[in-house]
């Protein structure tokens, strides 16, 4: 069986597996693109032995690709780089609807397959509400296009009563170093999904314990895995099933565990409305996109 033979690989032998590839039904390789969630080296170790499992279990070569950042992330979707793609959910809605992409996955991480935008400041800040932060410095992580990190992030701002030009605002690389900026007073407050700060390149760099939530959004589903429609369909079937089958044969959790998940659970576009919802409220009905060129 593939999945047994999968397992005695180490992560040793997944680097030549992954560069390498194995023969392809496909002319040409399959292209896994990562948003830059984090930096760049740290999403190739994640998601490297997701690639090389998936070469190994359909036979299909399949490449790792990532970007520096948001941006250059957004120009490589715009331009068809990616077939199969892990977004943000602002990325998904606006792949959807212009790129040909359709949702069949979100996360599970840390027990849940929800996440949440959220608003953060150190506890000895002195800040206890959104109106507190006029004035003061939030910063954002990724770029304008950052679901939790930005849209949703904004969208507490307004709902506590700020609006654009109430607080300063800026930008760090990554949601991650939002966080850290802020536990290191460089910011007043940091825009990121609730779970980002308990990530372990987060954990690892800061205590914690001194900061806290100053607002969240409900809970929605969480960072969705999309397709290129264009695709074969017994191609796409095939990456769906496996990606999904994972928890459930011991060659996919350790991949799982690589990348920090518990699973990829099914979802299906309506599962994004309450982010639909929330990017009209920031952005206005054509979701930003005449503004985010």
């Amino acid at each position: 069986m593939k999945r047994r033979n999968f397992l005695a690989l180490s992560l040793a032998t997944m680097a030549p597996l992954f560069t390498a590839g194995r023969l392809s039904a496909a002319e040409k390789p399959i292209t896994l693109g990562i948003f830059p969630r984090r930096n760049v080296r740290l999403t190739y170790r994640l998601f490297s032995p997701m690639a090389a499992y998936l070469t190994e279990i359909t036979g299909y070569k399949v490449i790792l690709q990532t970007a520096k950042s948001f941006r250059h992330f957004w120009n490589n979707v715009k331009a068809g780089q990616y077939d199969i793609v892990h977004f943000n959910q602002y990325h998904y809605i606006v792949s959807h609807l212009h790129y040909d992409y359709d949702v069949f996955a979100v996360n599970k991480e840390l027990g849940k397959s929800t996440i949440a935008g959220s608003i953060i400041v150190r506890r000895d800040s002195g800040i206890n509400s959104i109106s507190g932060l006029k004035g003061k410095t939030v910063l954002f992580g990724g770029s304008r296009r950052a679901m939790q990190s930005y849209i949703a992030a904004t969208w507490l701002l307004r709902q506590g009563g700020l609006q654009a030009g109430d607080y300063i605002e800026k930008f760090a690389i990554n949601p991650p170093n939002t966080i850290i900026s802020t536990f290191f007073r460089r910011a007043d407050a940091s825009g990121s999904g609730d779970v980002v700060m308990q990530l372990d390149n987060v954990r690892k760099r800061i205590d914690i314990s001194q900061l806290k939530f100053l607002a969240k959004t409900k809970p929605m589903v969480h960072l969705p895995w999309a397709i290129r429609n264009s695709l074969p369909d017994n191609m796409k079937q095939t990456i769906k099933n496996e990606l999904i089958a994972m928890q459930y044969n011991d060659a996919g959790k350790t991949v799982l565990k690589q990348a920090n998940l518990d699973a990829l659970v099914p979802a299906t576009d309506p599962d994004f409305n309450g982010h639909r919802k929330i990017i009209v409220d920031v952005y206005g009905n054509d979701y930003g996109i005449s503004r985010l060129k």
